[in-house]
């Protein structure tokens, strides 16, 4: 009879669920949709940026320098500048993001071995993208640089003092945002959906007064709430799998580490979100306000997670809160096992952390929800 009563209630989530279109949608479409968005639009990578070109020398040494920006593959050469009006003009309305001056005595200065300037002038209103410009600009510029030198020392330069730079990086080499971004997409799936789920499932029996009938059936407290969380951690997998097929099939990011570790992982995190979602269901009166708490706790858990922004810029105070925040140890289980390839020895922290949140949300949730039906 145990086994049947439970089978019964979960037959019926599951049927409540799928006849919902709204429900179906934010099962079936939002992952989708939230793969593509920061698999194509959300990126931090820098290409084709818009430029303008001030050449006060035109010479062949500071058309060389040109060049270089042209077949950079991160500059877009958009307008050529003849007077220093046409900077101002060009940055304010925002047609270029970044303008090079050379200077009219470069050429000279190059052949003298003198210090030859070269202004860049980048529009910072955004900060990260500036950065990253200015970056590539120096880069360029310093390239350019050391062969002059070269070509008038004969290939021979001074050898005392001089440092040879050469850069490595590990897990994502080609540095694509997207090998970032998208594995932690399912992290913020199977949290924002099993949140939705869990907390709105239970409030929907309190709105049509339906809980009345369920309080005076056979059924426990224990069977009623497995029988409400089953679909969710069901539906919780079903999301990790999707979102993960994605990443591997479609943007090709590679899946380094043991996918078991992933799924047990998954497993605790899960705990934690639907015992999130039951607490939120027990001071919920109506699947509106239910909805609104949940997003009122899912927005901060994402930005103080360090799936956007990263936690060590965050102030003393706000780090602290991370730990209580089990996205921020889920994505560093995911982005270990899809680019690090690392597994239980070195993600045991985490994976201990999601298991004792985990425990200790469910417990709190389980209880406070059996005052609340009995």
């Amino acid at each position: 009879m145990v086994f049947e009563r439970l089978r019964q209630m979960i037959k019926k989530e599951f049927i409540q669920v799928f006849r919902n279109p709204k429900m179906k949608a934010i099962i079936l479409v939002m992952p989708l949709i939230q793969s593509m968005v920061f698999g194509y639009a959300v990126t931090t990578d820098v290409k084709e940026v818009d430029i303008a070109i001030y050449d006060q020398a035109e010479t062949p040494e500071s058309r060389d320098l040109v060049d270089r920006f042209i077949h950079s593959g991160y500059f877009s050469v958009k307008e050529i500048i003849k007077n220093e009006r046409e900077i101002n003009e060009l940055i304010d309305n925002g047609k270029v993001a970044t303008v090079v001056r050379i200077p009219p005595d470069f050429s000279g200065a190059v052949k003298s071995d003198a210090i030859a300037p070269v202004q860049i002038i980048v529009d910072g209103t955004d900060s990260n993208t500036a950065s990253v410009v200015l970056n590539y600009a120096s880069s360029i510029i310093k390239n350019n640089a050391i062969e002059l030198l070269q070509k008038q020392t004969g290939g021979i330069g001074k050898k005392t003092g001089e440092v040879n730079l050469q850069t490595r990086a590990w897990f994502n080499e080609n540095l694509v945002s997207r090998d970032f971004y998208v594995p932690g997409v399912i992290a913020i799936i199977v949290m924002l959906v099993t949140l939705l789920l869990t907390s709105m499932s239970v409030v929907r029996e309190k709105e049509i007064g339906t809980m009345e009938q369920i309080v005076v059936t056979p059924i426990t407290s224990a069977e009623f709430i497995l029988g409400k969380t089953m679909p969710s951690i069901f539906i919780g997998f079903l999301n990790m799998i999707f979102v993960a097929l994605i990443s591997v099939f479609w943007f090709d990011i590679p899946v380094r580490g043991n996918i078991f570790t992933l799924f047990v992982a998954n497993a605790f995190f899960l705990m934690t979100t639907i015992g999130i979602g039951l607490v939120i269901s027990t001071i919920s009166d109506t699947q509106q306000q239910a909805m609104m708490s949940t997003f009122f706790f899912y927005f901060p858990a994402v930005l103080l997670s360090g799936f956007m922004f990263p936690i060590d810029n965050m102030p003393d105070i706000v780090q602290f809160l991370t730990y209580f925040n089990p996205l921020r140890y889920f994505l560093v289980i995911i982005r270990g096992i899809f680019l690090k390839g690392v597994g239980v020895v070195i993600l045991w922290p985490q994976i201990l952390a999601l298991f004792i949140l985990g425990n200790l949300v469910l417990a709190l949730a389980v209880k406070r929800f059996s005052k609340t039906i009995a």
